[in-house]
């Protein structure tokens, strides 16, 4: 039942956006890279520029809260937040929420101005991976060419830690989608475009990712 709901999600996507069929196997690609990382306890690193960064926002707001569905803390865990405090405890545990860990690396301005006024702008965003990444993580980097100069530093910074790479590009072969595990090229050339059709990718893929480990059996 549980996979029907996850294949519905992609399928669904398919039937608004058509022209994102050529996409779908590496769309799943990315899910089932994503899924393992959250299931050996993983997390995301995920970054972009420009448009680029606040999708990368976005998409730690889907995986960080509820998206579609309400993510109640299991029995457990609540249990545990009443025993250690039971005035505050009741309060979290009636309205914390599941949660995938995820981390947008454009959301760190003292680290980032630090580290581009003291070292070098280019490797910024690979600097971060250094420091946040490890074996089970995932490396998400969004650009609309696939050639920005600082998601490829992190990208490769990623392979070396032993990170899977996902890259969400536009339509043209790029050096991050040679760099990338898996790429979702979108059928668009123009930048905005691409963008559009960004959004609607990352949104089927956290979608899929809390029908996954939210959902009901």
């Amino acid at each position: 039942m549980k996979t029907n709901k996850i294949k519905m999600q992609i399928d669904f996507l398919i039937k608004r956006y058509p022209k994102l069929d050529i996409c779908k196997a590496d769309i799943v690609k990315a899910y089932e890279l994503l899924q393992e990382c959250y299931l050996l306890r993983g997390k995301l690193l995920v970054v972009g520029n420009g448009g680029s960064a606040a999708d990368s926002e976005h998409i730690v707001g889907e995986l960080m809260k509820g998206f579609r569905k309400t993510r109640k803390l299991g029995d457990e865990q609540r249990k545990k937040l009443i025993e250690t405090d039971m005035k505050l405890g009741t309060i979290l545990a009636e309205k914390l929420q599941g949660a995938l860990p995820a981390i947008s690396l454009n959301g760190h301005p003292s680290l980032a101005t630090a580290y581009m006024n003291d070292c070098d702008p280019l490797l910024c965003f690979a600097q971060e991976v250094n420091g946040y990444g490890n074996k089970n993580d995932v490396f998400l980097g969004i650009s609309t060419s696939g050639n920005s100069e600082n998601i490829l530093y992190a990208a490769v910074t990623a392979k070396a830690r032993g990170m899977k790479v996902i890259g969400l590009t536009g339509a043209r072969e790029s050096r991050l989608s040679e760099i990338a595990d898996v790429c979702i090229k979108v059928p668009e050339t123009e930048t905005y475009m691409i963008q559009e059709l960004h959004l609607p990718v990352y949104h089927c893929l956290c979608l899929m990712l809390e029908e996954r480990y939210f959902g009901e059996d």
